[in-house]
């Protein structure tokens, strides 16, 4: 007698599911794998090849050069791509239950929008909005529609009225001290935001899903000392860790996006672990164990798995921690002076606040927006993917 599939995301027999449905996780490994070769390739040949000077793309004409760090941050996009896309593709029904109960949450949804906004503009952005340049003398101009005393400008490139300086479509939204545009900041600032969510998510996800699934399911002594560990790592200073980093082998975007996924995946160990448990007494999880299967394909194809909604609400909540931690250290010069980051865009306006204030109120409402969004999508996602777990929240 055919059994019926249940709704929930953390009730799934994944074999079930992708056997049924005429798909399996090995397509999605099989196109992980695809694309990530022409994607080492492209990078070996970067690295060992061209020298440091030459654009990576010089041998097609293209004067464009990849950063070591864009090499990780495509690979984590097709991550996303493959073990969240296309699984959602490959199951149409689940995805309209989780869609029609996600849109709900009316602000989640408008909060969605915006973070896609956000990606896409980060993507595509500075293949058409060129870098923000060091300009002095077109310092402190206003935006649009914005006027500063010629006093504290440096060449008005606009119109000068009663001693004003008026801004102009040049520099929609003014510039900073250095004469950086702010718009071309903010463009490039997404990109920034972006590649610290997805690299330093990657890493946390990677070390939280793996201490804490393999903690519940082991248990015993194993579980004791990967959970005291868990605890000790918690409670270490990562701040005066990365000051010591910082002194001893300068700053860098690349360390801090490390620093930030290796010292913060604590608290999805324990959330996973404790999802984790009440998944090894499942009937399905005592089949496996009986039929002979391996504690790794246990583990991998369903444990993980069915822990999925646990480690996807998390790490909504886990990302607008990073680009937060981002901002508060570049605003205490603690960051990577040579990237155009939101954070450093407010950290050049703060001794200009009394007559350049839009220095640090562009960057910061974006900073802001998109911390709220990820804060409101995880909030709905809690309620779509997981209804017990926020149920429990709310008493």
């Amino acid at each position: 007698m055919a059994t019926q599939r249940p709704d929930r995301f953390d009730q799934v027999d994944w074999d079930e599911v992708t056997e049924s449905s005429g798909f399996s996780l090995t397509v999605n490994a099989k196109g992980l794998l695809a694309t990530t070769i022409p994607l080492v390739g492209l990078a070996v040949y970067d690295w060992q090849v061209l020298d440091k000077r030459t654009p990576t793309f010089d041998a097609l004409g293209w004067d464009f050069d990849v950063p070591g760090l864009d090499y990780l941050f495509a690979f984590t996009i097709l991550l996303f791509v493959f073990y969240v896309a296309l699984p959602l593709y490959q199951n149409p029904r689940m995805t309209r239950y989780y869609w029609k109960e996600f849109k709900r949450n009316r602000p989640a949804v408008v909060s969605l929008g915006w973070i896609a906004f956000v990606f896409v503009v980060g993507l595509i952005g500075p293949l058409f909005v060129a870098a923000p340049e060091q300009s002095v003398l077109h310092s402190y101009q206003p935006p649009m529609y914005l006027s500063v005393d010629t006093a504290n400008a440096g060449t008005c490139l606009g119109e000068t009225a009663n001693g004003r300086c008026f801004g102009t479509w040049q520099y929609p939204l003014g510039t900073t001290r250095a004469g950086k545009g702010v718009f071309a900041g903010i463009v490039h600032g997404m990109t920034i935001s972006m590649k610290i969510g997805f690299i330093a998510t990657f890493i946390a996800v990677l070390f939280g899903t793996t201490f804490g699934t393999v903690s519940a399911y082991a248990g015993g002594w194993v579980d004791e000392i990967l959970m005291r560990y868990v605890d000790i790592q918690a409670s270490f200073p990562t701040l005066v860790f990365y000051l010591l980093i910082i002194y001893t082998f300068g700053g860098g975007l690349w360390l801090l996006i490390l620093l930030l996924g290796i010292f913060s995946w604590e608290g999805m160990a324990r959330y996973v672990r404790s999802k984790a448990l009440s998944v090894t007494e499942e009937e399905y999880i005592k089949a496996v164990k009986v039929s002979g299967a391996s504690s790794f394909r246990v583990v991998r194809r369903h444990m993980v798995p069915n822990t999925a909604s646990s480690i996807i609400t998390d790490t909504t909540l886990l990302i607008p921690g990073f680009l937060l931690a981002e901002a508060q250290l570049s605003f205490l010069g603690l960051g990577d002076p040579t990237v155009a980051s939101w954070g450093q865009l407010i950290a050049a306006g703060r001794d200009a606040l009394a007559f350049a204030p839009w220095i640090v109120l562009a960057p910061g409402l974006m900073l802001f927006l998109t911390i709220l969004a990820f804060n409101f999508v995880g909030d709905a996602l809690l309620d779509a993917l997981n209804p017990e777990a926020a149920a429990e929240a709310e008493r």
